[in-house]
């Protein structure tokens, strides 16, 4: 099964680097999600090594690695123009190869030639005369029907690859931030007015540090940090047993174990398999509900992003084994909705608060608006009080609190079903006393009578 060989490639990745199982989950789900990886950290903190290590393992992928600079250019990263192809009448040699024609010619002649090489013969050199000047008679006739336009030279450059790394990405100059934002976004690339599709699967990204987006000589960069959909802090190894462990790899005293590797289609295979993991409605109305949470506790979080989220959790979930997205599956977005480090503890709670017991945090939302309509009769109790109105005025915010729990009640009720267990149930019932207590408080501040929320609920009926 594919999933298990990339939990063998994690924990193989993981043995040979200490304290980076983030970075290198993070890694293996922007492979199977065909996402982007943005990691802050220091120099010397086996970034770009979990990287490497990780390409390794799957066998026919290419890497593309640049430590970034305003020096850095276009040609760099994704090729320079062959001026042989603005020659009239000529073509680049790659080019010419497309031609089925040709390519069998050249490789004949190629066979000529070491044949002659090896027996020396005239006859044989004939032959390769005649294979010769048939390739030449070739060329001419396929630069004549198809030459004209320019071609880039992009071995071994971004459109050749399928893993790139850019380190210091943001000391990227402002002459090729349009065209990183495009390969990073879509993965094409434009140039000389034709857009064409490359291989990459992910970018992997690295820096010390993150702009200052208020800044407006570094608000520019903001397009390309959005564009790394996950982030991952790093710091040095903390513990002293994984820097012992470290130490010992790296002196030889830990013997070498066998790789497992992937083959480029096999991982093509698995994004397919995350791509059918099943996102239930109820996945959806969980993230709804953490979406608000996240805003209301001052954590920006653009549509575009949230409305991103699926690819991550399909593939968390591949690697785990499921064919749907659990609660569970949603934690790892804590990499994914932080904007600023400051920010990772507050998204991790929020999340394992409504994740790991969805059921609880649906009747804590609830307890939290009847706490809410409390703080409003209270609000409303005091200006009455503050006006000196007469005592019969305070059954009034007593009668509009007394609606609003009645409703949030019934809501909870609703969380009854044939499914329940005894814990949820016994968390119903809890939620049930507290609301039935806010009623009873507010009943002696207010002098209304007071009157049970089923007692209530029947009566409606």
């Amino acid at each position: 099964m594919l999933f298990i060989k990339m939990n063998e490639i994690i924990d193989e990745v993981n043995s040979e680097v200490a304290e980076r199982e983030e970075l290198i989950e993070c890694i293996a789900l922007c492979l199977l999600a065909r996402k982007n990886l943005f990691i802050l950290g220091d120099t010397g903190q086996a970034k770009s090594y979990a990287i490497n290590e990780f390409r390794k393992r799957i066998t026919g992928a290419k890497q593309y690695e640049r430590l970034m600079s305003k020096q850095t250019d276009e040609e760099q990263l994704f090729g320079r123009l062959d001026l042989s192809s603005l020659i009239p009448g000529n073509m680049p040699q790659d080019e010419l190869m497309k031609d089925k024609e040709y390519e069998k010619t050249h490789t004949e002649l190629e066979r000529l030639y070491k044949e002659y090489e090896d027996d020396g013969q005239n006859s044989t050199l004939g032959k390769a005369i005649e294979e010769a000047k048939k390739l030449a008679s070739l060329k001419h006739i396929i630069c004549a029907l198809k030459s004209g336009s320019p071609k880039m030279i992009t071995d071994g450059k971004i459109p050749d690859c399928h893993i790139v790394f850019l380190d210091e990405i943001f000391k990227s100059n402002d002459g090729i931030l349009n065209s990183l934002l495009t390969a990073l976004n879509e993965k094409v690339y434009t140039n000389e007015g034709n857009t064409v599709k490359i291989p990459t699967i992910s970018f992997f990204t690295a820096s010390n540090e993150i702009p200052n987006f208020n800044d407006s000589t570094q608000a520019i960069l903001k397009p390309l940090y959005d564009r790394l959909e996950l982030k991952v802090l790093t710091e040095y190894v903390k513990e002293k047993d994984n820097r012992l462990k470290i130490l010992c790899g790296k002196q030889g005293k830990t013997p070498k174990q066998s790789k497992t590797c992937i083959t480029l289609d096999e991982l093509y295979a698995m994004q397919k398999e995350v791509e059918a993991v099943t996102v239930p409605d109820k996945i959806n109305e969980l993230m709804d509900d953490v979406l608000c949470v996240l805003r209301k506790n001052g954590i920006h979080v653009s549509d575009r992003k949230f409305f991103g989220f699926t690819p991550i959790v399909q593939a968390k979930a591949f690697l785990n084994g499921n064919k749907e997205v659990l609660p569970k599956d949603l934690l790892v977005l804590k990499n994914y909705f932080w904007n600023v480090p400051a920010e990772i503890s507050k998204i991790e709670k929020i999340l394992s608060d409504i994740c790991e017991n969805p059921f609880g945090a649906e009747i804590n939302s609830l307890l939290s608006m009847a706490l809410e309509s409390v703080g409003v009769m209270e609000e409303s109790l005091a200006l009455i009080k503050q006006e000196n109105a007469d005592s019969s005025e305070y059954i009034k915010p007593y009668v509009v609190l007394s609606n609003e729990l009645l409703k949030i009640y019934e809501k909870l009720m609703d969380l009854k079903n044939e499914d329940i267990s005894d814990s949820e149930l016994d968390e119903i019932q809890k939620a049930e006393a507290e609301l039935n207590k806010m009623l009873e408080d507010a009943a002696k501040k207010t002098g209304a009578p007071f009157m049970s929320l089923d007692k209530q609920k029947q009566l409606k009926i």
